[in-house]
C-alpha cells in the first residue's frame, strides 16, 4: 500500500539537503513506505469512543520543592569576574551605535578602550 515513489524520496531528500547515495535511497523508500502502510492499518481503528488526549502518561513534578537555603556572598560570586562595578560584573556592550553610552554600553571601557567598541 506504500505510496511513495523513489522520485518523491529523491525530492525530499533534496528538499532537506541530504546528500544520500542510491542504496540509501532504496533504503528509505521501503522504510517510508512501510510507515505508511502502518499508518494505514492505524488509520482504520474507530476512535469515535476514544476522547483526545494531549499526554498519554500523567504528569508528575519530578523536581525538587523550591526551599531558600545559603548561597555564595557576592564577594565569592564576583571573585573570577574579570571586570566588576561595584556588585555588577562589567562586560562589553554586544548592541553597539551611537546610542551605546546611554545605555551602559560603554563600562566596558574600564578594560582597556578600544578592545569592546563595536566594530561594526
Amino acid at each position: 500500500m506504500g505510496t511513495l515513489t523513489r522520485g518523491d524520496v529523491e525530492h525530499v531528500a533534496h528538499l532537506a539537503r541530504l546528500g544520500l547515495t542510491d542504496e540509501e535511497l532504496t533504503r528509505l523508500e521501503g522504510q517510508l513506505n512501510h510507515i505508511l502502510d502502518q499508518y494505514a492499518i492505524l488509520a482504520r481503528l474507530d476512535t469515535d469512543a476514544i476522547p483526545p488526549t494531549a499526554q498519554t502518561i500523567e504528569l508528575e513534578n519530578i523536581l525538587r520543592d523550591d526551599v531558600a537555603r545559603p548561597s555564595l556572598t557576592v564577594e565569592e560570586a564576583l571573585a573570577n569576574a574579570p571586570a566588576r562595578d561595584g556588585d555588577h560584573v562589567v562586560v562589553p556592550a554586544i548592541i553597539g551605535g551611537e546610542h551605546a553610552s546611554e545605555r551602559g554600553g560603554d563600562q566596558g571601557s574600564e578594560r582597556g578602550g578600544d578592545q569592546w567598541s563595536d566594530q561594526g
